[in-house]
């Protein structure tokens, strides 16, 4: 199971007899005068972990250097008031979601709360894991929206990094270079990863008695939006026919949907869609025990509501 699903699961698990406020999903974010921009996963949404910051040079002011500034949701008041982290002429800031990601789904899937008077341009990178970056294209005049699906993005992965650049526009000033308040991911998602002998016997369907602890401390994580769709995954490794194995994960993503549909019953209002793959799509060939073992698993990701996206479609 990759680090980051253990280290989430461990979250989850520690915090299980904690009290979680409930939050409203979606919410607007005020980016000017006129306008806000609609994240529907609410506070969630925001990159909440410093990675890596480069002042440029020339560097701004020491007080618009507070990386902790551009955590978090916006919180820009005014130009007077250092709440939010300049780069400096070239430099460079890394931010990571760590309790969710974001993917290229439909329509923007990614904003940067760049504030002060001038909009500098920037260059806009973004990462799975922290070590492969895709260039996502340049922002700049007050355009701080990114679709994905513009730059060929596929619709499967889940990206944690941002890495922002300054591109030189204005290099003088107390808040020389590009200033940032936030980075929200619009189509934020949580995304999980269970091994299946946690959940299932061999061959079998039924949850078997301890899946209800794994299920409930993934539900705590869920808790803090009460309103999403889930999509339930189902993979199995190679053995058997492919009819069988898509067979039998279409069965067992039903006795997890039918399982967290009671949990989260008092939560919100949830979609549940069940995507039955089967040998088809592993994570690792399918040539040893270990590697059958991880591809035998039930993925369950957290996307926006069905009515947003039905918006856009409106809208459209």
């Amino acid at each position: 199971m990759p680090l980051r699903v253990l280290y989430i699961l461990f979250l989850l698990i520690v915090s299980s007899d904690l009290i979680i406020a409930q939050q409203v999903s979606g919410k607007h974010y005020k980016i000017n005068k006129y306008r806000t921009v609609y994240l529907p996963m609410g506070k969630i949404s925001f990159a909440d972990k410093l990675v890596e910051y480069n002042v440029g040079n020339p560097a701004p002011a020491k007080r618009n250097r507070d990386s902790t500034q551009c955590l978090h949701e916006p919180n820009y008041v005014d130009y007077t008031t250092p709440n939010y982290i300049s780069l400096g002429c070239g430099g460079t800031l890394t931010l990571e979601f760590t309790n969710n990601g974001f993917m290229n789904l439909k329509g923007d899937d990614l904003y940067i709360f760049e504030v002060a008077p001038s909009r500098e341009s920037m260059r806009i990178e973004i990462s799975a894991n922290g070590i492969d970056w895709i260039y996502t294209g340049k922002i700049s005049g007050g355009t701080s929206s990114i679709d994905l699906n513009d730059f060929n993005i596929d619709n499967d992965t889940v990206f944690y990094f941002v890495r922002i650049t300054d591109l030189k526009d204005t290099c003088n000033g107390k808040s020389s270079g590009a200033d940032i308040d936030a980075v929200g991911a619009i189509n934020s998602v949580i995304k999980l990863s269970i091994d299946a002998n946690v959940l299932f016997d061999v061959a079998k369907a039924e949850l078997i008695e301890d899946a209800k602890y794994t299920l409930d401390s993934i539900a705590t994580s869920i808790y803090q939006i009460d309103k999403a769709t889930l999509m339930v995954e189902g993979h199995t490794d190679s053995d058997g026919t492919n009819e069988y194995n898509e067979h039998l994960s279409k069965l067992r993503c039903s006795a997890v949907v039918d399982y967290m549909k009671i949990v989260l019953a008092d939560n919100g209002s949830y979609d549940y869609d069940i995507i039955a793959f089967g040998e088809n799509k592993p994570i690792a060939p399918n040539d040893t025990d270990d590697n059958k073992q991880l591809n035998r698993r039930v993925e369950i990701t957290v996307i926006p509501p069905k009515d947003y996206f039905e918006s856009l479609h409106r809208k459209n």
